[in-house]
């Protein structure tokens, strides 16, 4: 589990990575449910922020492809339970591909072309 959490950062560079990737990837890849779960979400999370990264949501409509969410906090153990808990109170569902991401602050500057 904790290679496969490490291959999921390792997209940073290219992309960013999204709640929707992570949450499925441990309940249908490592059968996860209920607290270890969770934990799984906090360590994806840990690692991605270890990486530099920043939570986002999509840009659509403003002109560039990521908007920094400022709102979850500032420092990494701020920003995790932040995440976790809205993902818990929203019922600990797998995610929707418009929600929340993850990325390098850069990806923040890119303006669509």
């Amino acid at each position: 589990m904790s290679q496969w959490i490490k291959m999921v950062a390792n997209e940073l560079p290219v992309d960013a990575v999204g709640m929707w990737q992570i949450v499925p990837g441990g309940r249908h890849g490592f059968g996860l449910e209920g607290e270890a779960l969770t934990d799984y979400v906090r360590r994806c999370i840990a690692e991605l922020l270890s990486r530099g990264a920043v939570p986002v949501i999509g840009g659509g409509g403003t002109g560039y492809y990521w908007i920094e969410q400022k709102q979850y906090g500032s420092k990494p153990d701020e920003i995790i339970e932040n995440v976790v808990r809205e993902w818990l109170a929203n019922g600990a569902k797998d995610e929707d591909p418009g929600g929340l991401w993850f990325a390098l602050p850069r990806m923040c500057e890119t303006r669509w072309k």
